[in-house]
């Protein structure tokens, strides 16, 4: 048998194994022949390896750091590309940067008294656009120092203020810093709205540049100031100086200068009209600020920081105010939509308005508690019917309902004067005589005050007296169609009911309507057209309207004036208005209504026509005060200021052989008047038809002659 052959074992070339005796393939040789053998590896030790492990997992500490600032510098890149994009996008929803252009400032309404004197700014921003050099050094450089340190210096965006803010804000864990420059305010101010989006954000950065490249940094600074909201209601330098501190921009002080600039933070809530307290505060913080960058000293500082802390009504104060809000009612019909700035000269005397003020706030002060009497009105007419001064209240920061101009009340005997007109005008005379004695009218039964009854009596007599009786009958006489047609033409303008009971003044009136009604009785029987405003005009002094003197038409003959100024000067020096006499030609009526609850005077001299009330807005009761007592006081107190230094003039008078109205014809006045308040009667002592002893009255040679 064939031993079979042991298969061959084929050996395959290797190329990784050295000294096998096969030759390397020409692929693996090197350009300096074969390949050195391999060398057998040492064991390595640990430290070497774990070194190799970290410098393969990235290199230490600064292995990590480089990885973190490779992947920053990626993800700012593309964080800025983002941004850019934001940019880009939200840029392209505006409208084209060629038709940018700053709006018009809403329009201010100055409005000023006869002599100049500014009564009230009105107008959604409440106050006048005034330059850098027009207001106190203090302001721009107190918001600059709070609200914008290095707004001379960034191009619109304070990257240095903005991360200062960021950075603040994260390490406080809440918003407590903007980063908002005072350019980036101004144009969210004027071009856009208050929302917090980034879309808004976007826009006003945009904006801000805009602004930087069209305008130099005071002008920004300027539009600024005027534009921005100080709280209150005021908008601009000037409208929150004239709120708050009752004085222009110019005047302002530094420790004023830093309260409005701290109110920039939170204008609401740091109003000093409604917390004092962090007004003063804020104002401090604000001083600090100005010390650390260099604008004020610590001498200053401390100076400004003592100065008391200002306290401001939480609205407008003071009734000339009333005449302002007059004013802006009547504008629009006059010069049609306001779409700039207008200056409107009134008729207002401001002197008078202060002083007709200060007395209706006196008396209520020192009565109004005690005769619960809460409310006053005064309202002072020239013979052209030109308002001189008008009182709608005790406060108008309280309650701006102008009483004046707007609330109807009973005026009581104060209408009297009508029906007596009436029956002149139908005959009678002063001296006719009527009975003075309970009367019956169909149901209506009226009763003089106290039910005292004088019987036979003379017509000026009993409109001296104020009684009732007689009034009842002469309506009864003449028909009350006569007195409703007389007071209208004289000038009341409410509905007056045609009743028997309009003898005693039922039917309501306002104020100023009851007293216009009075102006013909002093200028001789001319009725004029009441007015507030003398001329609107443009600041450079363009004239837009202009009141034309017109022809003032006669209502009532000038004896019928002669005789009822004869009648109702005797209601002065013996009557129920004794309270009221000054010294001067003075002739006028006084009116109680029902549980007195309306009270009034109502009186002239040649030159002034005035009229006063007294009660209260609910319409509850007065203490027993009557027109005598309250409203004649007051009266007397404001004309015999406003007449003081004025030559005496006569009232248009009668010449029938009735009793006249003598007065002396004195220069020094103030003795007049300082003898009369000391024999003056009390309130509760004389009532609407109550008798007195006649006051003592100044005999002239015509008395003599004429038997008085």
């Amino acid at each position: 048998m064939t031993r079979r052959k042991k298969p061959r074992t084929r050996i395959e070339p290797r190329l990784d194994v050295p000294g096998r005796g096969t030759r390397p393939s020409s692929a693996s040789a090197g350009a300096r022949g074969r390949a050195a053998p391999a060398r057998r590896p040492r064991k390595k030790s640990g430290s070497s390896a774990r070194s190799r492990r970290r410098t393969r997992r990235g290199g230490g500490l600064f292995g990590f750091l480089k990885t973190v600032t490779y992947w920053c510098v990626v993800l700012g890149i593309w964080a800025g590309i983002a941004a850019a994009g934001v940019v880009l996008w939200y840029g392209a929803q505006m409208p084209s940067m060629t038709t940018w252009e700053i709006p018009d400032r809403p329009p201010n309404v100055r409005i000023v008294s006869v002599d100049g004197t500014l009564v009230a700014n009105r107008g959604m921003t409440g106050g006048e656009a005034v330059g850098l050099h027009e207001m106190s050094p203090y302001i721009p450089e107190a918001v600059i120092a709070i609200e914008d340190r290095r707004f001379h210096s960034h191009f619109g965006i304070d990257p240095i203020g903005l991360a200062r803010a960021v950075f603040e804000n994260l390490t406080t864990g809440r918003i407590s810093q903007g980063g908002s420059t005072i350019t980036q305010q101004l144009a969210k101010n004027l071009f856009l709205k208050p929302d917090r989006t980034v879309e808004r954000k976007v826009q006003e950065v945009l904006l801000a540049i805009w602004l930087e490249h069209k305008h130099s940094k005071q002008q920004i600074l300027e539009m600024y100031l005027n534009r921005v909201y100080f709280g209150s209601g005021s908008y601009g330098v000037e409208a929150a100086s004239r709120r708050y501190f009752d004085k222009p921009a110019s005047d302002v002080s530094l420790s004023e200068a830093a309260l409005l600039a701290g109110l920039l933070k939170a204008p609401s809530r740091l109003s000093p009209a409604r917390d004092p307290k962090a007004a003063e505060k804020r104002a401090q913080v604000v001083l600090q600020a100005m010390r650390d960058s260099g604008m004020i000293d610590d001498s200053q500082m401390t100076t400004a920081m003592s100065a008391p802390a200002t306290r401001a009504t939480a609205f407008w104060t003071g009734a000339e105010h009333y005449v302002a809000d007059k004013v802006m009612e009547e504008l629009p019909g006059l010069i049609g939509e306001i779409t700039s700035d207008v200056v409107v000269e009134t008729t207002l005397d401001f002197g008078l308005q202060k002083v007709a003020e200060n007395t209706i706030r006196r008396l209520i002060d020192e009565n109004g508690k005690k005769l619960h009497v809460s409310q006053g009105v005064l309202v002072s007419l020239d013979n052209t019917g030109a308002v001189r001064a008008m009182v709608g209240g005790y406060d108008y920061a309280n309650s701006q309902f102008d009483r004046a101009t707007e609330a109807r009340r009973q005026p009581g005997s104060a209408f009297k004067p009508f029906v007596y007109m009436a029956a002149v005008e139908n005959g009678m005379t002063p001296d006719t005589m009527v009975r003075d004695a309970p009367v019956r009218i169909g149901k209506w039964s009226p009763s003089n005050f106290n039910d005292k009854y004088y019987g036979d009596v003379s017509l000026s007599f009993a409109l001296s007296r104020s009684l009732n009786s007689v009034a009842a009958r002469l309506v009864s006489q003449v028909g009350a169609k006569s007195v409703i047609e007389a007071a209208y033409r004289m000038g009341i303008e409410s509905d007056l009911n045609n009743n028997a009971s309009i003898a005693l003044g039922t039917s309501e009136v306002t104020p100023l309507e009851l007293t216009a009604a009075y102006v013909p009785f002093a200028n001789g029987g001319y009725r004029p057209f009441v007015h507030f405003i003398e001329k609107v005009s443009t600041p450079e002094g363009k004239v837009l309207w202009q009141r034309r003197s017109g022809g003032i038409p006669r209502v009532v003959n000038a004896r019928v004036v002669g005789m009822m100024n004869t009648m109702m000067s005797r209601t002065l020096e013996e009557g129920t208005g004794r309270k009221a006499y000054f010294g001067w030609p003075a002739a006028g009526k006084t009116g109680t209504t029902q549980s007195s609850r309306d009270v009034w005077f109502v009186g002239f001299t040649a030159n002034l026509t005035t009229g006063v009330w007294f009660g209260n807005d609910d319409n509850s009761p007065t203490k027993k005060v009557t027109g005598g007592s309250l409203p004649a006081q007051a009266w007397h107190d404001y004309m015999a200021a406003a007449h003081s230094g004025i030559p005496v003039a006569s009232l248009p008078g009668w010449s029938g052989a009735a009793v006249q109205p003598n007065f002396a014809r004195r220069d020094d006045i103030g003795t007049l008047i300082s003898s009369d308040r000391t024999a003056s009667i009390p309130p509760e002592a004389v009532g609407e038809n109550e008798t007195a002893p006649p006051r003592s009255r100044v005999t002239s040679i015509l008395d003599i002659l004429l038997g008085n």
